[in-house]
């Protein structure tokens, strides 16, 4: 009865993770997750607070499919200001968010059979729903030796006369990895005088610790041709729940298709959000997103030092965004078995490395208070050290 399409379609193994904890955790148990991607922080009050006002006045009808353009204006605004980019209204559209903007940009441009380059380890999202529209997903393989980093030459060494596109997450979930200017220029280099589109999602731009973030497109004059810009306000403003996202490019074609698609499925995204987003992208909640950015400095630091001290385990300090891709390989190269038993006897969440594409690692975000990130590692470490003892013979 269902579609083949749904049918090869996997539940998200973020979301699997951070519910089976959240379940245990109703059930009566101590548990202290680690596995969900979303700030612990609320909502900065200006933000609520023009949400309130756009509800008081009644700004609760429908609005153009692609945004109002006061919004499209601070988008614009933004990416001028904080990335030297520079877009009309039409190539800008507004989102339910990243994955609405990945499902509705791969919806545009992928034809079956089409190559979608993807760096490993990768957002769970991106494979799936380039499956889903038909694409064929060509995976590059990086590890901690390169900070999770795909090279010029592995980049050149996947490109057939078949690919589409690549993906570029930076700063990336579930890595934290951060290409510079130096790197994306590279990168780019490799993809001139191709037709190859580029994807870069830039959702933890804000949550940067060491060195500055850059975006794609703005490297050079070509790789801002052949960019879409992807970007949004849940991680950095801690807004996931309001549903915001939004694409830019210079390809303005690819961004009214998204808008003609987006027309017959969600229309609009909610009115309310639009009103609030504004004063996020206007720099009115600079201070808290600075607020945030330091304390989840000061939390990846304390994880850093805590996991490299166990014996067995290590990771490389991320730039960005607020996870820890953590190296088990000592100790065990199942990372869904792992995760299975440290939450079970633990009653600690983490996520396993496989559903990232990388096996032998596991997931950790740091987007929880220092205490919890403390006690939960504490017991990673009793966890591990049960794990090693030898067995009676």
């Amino acid at each position: 009865m269902l579609t083949d399409r749904v049918n090869s379609l996997s539940e998200s193994i973020t979301i699997a993770i951070a519910t089976l904890a959240q379940e245990l955790k109703t059930s009566g148990k101590d548990i202290i997750s680690f596995s969900a991607g979303e700030p612990d922080f609320d909502t900065p009050q200006v933000i609520k607070d023009a949400a309130i006002e756009a509800i008081n006045d009644g700004f609760t009808k429908y609005t153009p499919v692609d945004g109002i353009p006061a919004l499209k204006k601070a988008i614009a605004d933004k990416l001028f200001k904080e990335n030297g980019l520079i877009y009309a209204p039409n190539q800008i559209i507004t989102n339910n968010g990243a994955k609405h903007s990945l499902f509705n940009l791969f919806a545009a441009v992928i034809q079956k059979g089409d190559e979608v380059i993807i760096p490993a380890p990768y957002w769970v999202t991106y494979p799936e729903l380039v499956l889903y529209h038909g694409g064929v997903v060509v995976e590059i393989h990086t590890d901690d030796n390169n900070s999770f980093k795909m090279t010029p030459e592995q980049l050149k060494n996947a490109i057939t006369p078949k690919t589409k596109m690549i993906v570029l997450t930076s700063p990336s979930n579930p890595t934290g990895s951060v290409y510079s200017k130096d790197e994306l220029m590279a990168i780019g280099k490799v993809l001139e005088g191709t037709d190859i589109l580029v994807a870069s999602d830039e959702m933890y731009e804000k949550l940067i610790y060491d060195g500055e973030f850059t975006s794609s497109a703005s490297v050079s004059q070509d790789m801002f041709k052949r960019t879409i810009t992807i970007n949004g306000l849940s991680k950095s403003v801690a807004m996931t729940g309001w549903r915001f996202g939004y694409m830019a490019a210079y390809n303005s074609d690819i961004i009214q298709a998204t808008k003609k698609l987006q027309s017959q499925s969600t229309s609009n995204i909610n009115s309310i959000t639009q009103k609030a987003a504004i004063v996020a992208l206007n720099g009115s909640a600079d201070a808290d997103i600075e607020m945030m950015r330091k304390a989840f400095k000061e939390r990846r630091d304390e994880a850093v030092k805590l996991i490299n001290a166990i014996d067995g385990l290590s990771v490389v300090k991320p730039n960005g965004a607020f996870y820890l891709f953590i190296n088990i390989k000592k100790i065990s190269n199942d990372s869904m078995q792992f995760c299975k038993d440290l939450l079970e006897r633990k009653g600690v969440a983490l996520v396993p490395g496989v559903g990232f594409g990388s096996e032998g690692y596991v997931r950790f975000s740091f987007a929880t208070d220092i205490e919890s990130i403390r006690k939960g590692i504490k017991r990673v470490e009793e966890f591990v050290k049960e794990l090693k003892k030898p067995t009676a013979a």
